[in-house]
């Protein structure tokens, strides 16, 4: 079917909606975008997208003015859709568990409103077993409708790209009807498109996010026995990935633990999977314990570097959002650590190049500073908790007379080869003999 017969609808507008609508009406087709918050509709067609995005708001620009995507709060706008993207970044409650509400709610919807025949593809991140029981719920409102599982594979700072040029698709079908009508769509992709059940499906993005958090809390690990023993992690992990079984794009980075709430999420369903049917599969429990101690050990590291005490010392913390390339606070681990460094008593100060401190549901228990500058000033302790590129490219020799106690603590190891010890400062870093 050539794209220009295609219509293709995107329901839920944060981040993963965002892109999604942006890439598809970029590739000629017409797209229609759908949220139910009638405000972030009219935010949208203003192109002001909710959350920052590199290339973002040109690509949506650009597909606005060529009419090729429109936004709406009216869901029937999407009755003559061929597909469906369901495109919620699903919420994650405090306990890690996702809250499926929005998803259920649409999915109800659609049934009622889409043609005969439309796919509605979940991209959303859902529990095992939960596309299933979507499917029985919209067929038995229109039992020619079909529905897919493809879970989204981005990374905020580089989503738009990790969508265009994506390593593999994988498409969770039911049905060889739906199976063919979505690979002549996402051939539109130059990737290998892979094809499962939408329980398998499900697993593959329970099991990657899995994965990855084993990978970071494992270097977390090792990074606290090279310090004792004079080892550098920095050296051993380059040593590792020489090993074609590990390879040089494995997750080894130490740091802070992993934060955002995503890989916390499918650790929760995996584990929750395991008490529920009785098995011994407890490693997924051990890993959110481990990451969860790891914010612990930050603290401590600051309180043992500011010699016991934290009460009326002066912090500055380069980043807080929860990683580079993206403004939201939501499940920031940086934040969670500012804010248990300030109930200790310490005076916080917050640079951060593209934080939304909008998001924040109290007023910041931190002084928001517009510049590192700002931040530094006067500081017994400048923490670097989220790696900007901005912190490496900054004139640190020649503003070292702002600093106050001269100590940096790089929990990202990202300024390591800027050789701030010959600058004048006493730098700290994960994994390594420090000072």
């Amino acid at each position: 079917m050539p794209v220009e017969d295609i219509r293709i609808g995107v329901v839920g507008l944060w981040h993963l909606g965002c892109v999604l609508s942006a890439v598809w009406s970029k590739m000629g087709f017409e797209v229609i975008g759908f949220d139910y918050s009638k405000d972030l509709i009219d935010r949208l067609n203003q192109n002001k997208p909710p959350i920052f995005e590199p290339k973002l708001v040109e690509t949506l620009a650009s597909s606005i003015k060529t009419d090729k995507l429109k936004y709406t709060n009216e869901i029937k706008e999407l009755r003559h859709c061929d597909f469906v993207f369901l495109a919620y970044d699903t919420p994650v409650l405090d306990n890690d568990e996702s809250d499926v509400t929005l998803l259920q709610k649409s999915i109800h919807d659609l049934g009622n409103i889409l043609k005969n025949g439309t796919i509605i593809i979940v991209s959303s991140q859902t529990p095992v077993g939960m596309c299933y029981k979507f499917r029985e719920d919209v067929q038995k409102k229109n039992s020619t409708l079909e529905l897919v599982y493809s879970p989204e594979n981005l990374r905020l700072g580089e989503a738009i790209e990790c969508y265009l040029k994506p390593e593999r698709i994988i498409l969770g079908v039911e049905s060889e009807c739906a199976r063919a009508k979505s690979i002549v769509l996402f051939s539109k992709i130059q990737a290998e498109i892979i094809t499962m059940s939408m329980a398998s499906a499900e697993m593959v993005k329970h099991a990657i996010n899995a994965f990855l958090a084993n990978s970071i809390v494992f270097t977390n690990q090792l990074a606290d026995l090279c310090e004792v023993s004079g080892a550098n992690i920095l050296e051993v992990i380059k040593g590792m990935k020489t090993d074609v079984r590990i390879g040089k794009k494995a997750y080894l980075s130490p740091g802070i633990g992993f934060s955002g709430g995503t890989l916390g999420r499918d650790l929760r369903v995996l584990n929750k999977l395991n008490k529920a049917s009785g098995q011994k599969s407890f490693l997924f429990e051990v890993i959110t314990n481990l990451n969860s101690e790891r914010k612990n050990l930050v603290v401590n590291k600051v309180i043992h570097l500011l010699g016991g005490e934290l009460l009326n010392k002066t912090i500055a913390v380069l980043g807080i959002t929860y990683k580079p390339g993206t403004s939201t606070l939501r499940r920031s681990l940086p934040l969670e650590i500012v804010r248990m460094l300030s109930q200790k008593g310490a005076q916080i100060k917050v640079y951060d190049p593209k934080a939304n401190y909008d998001e924040l549901e109290e007023k910041p228990s931190f002084q928001v500073c517009c510049s590192i500058d700002d931040a530094i000033l006067g500081s017994s302790l400048i923490l670097l908790l989220t790696e900007w590129a901005e912190f490496n490219d900054y004139d640190w020799e020649g503003n070292a007379t702002l600093v106050k106690g001269k100590m940096i603590l790089d929990t990202k190891n990202s300024l390591c080869n800027l050789g701030l010890a010959q600058k004048g400062y006493s730098y700290y870093g994960i994994g390594f003999k420090n000072g």
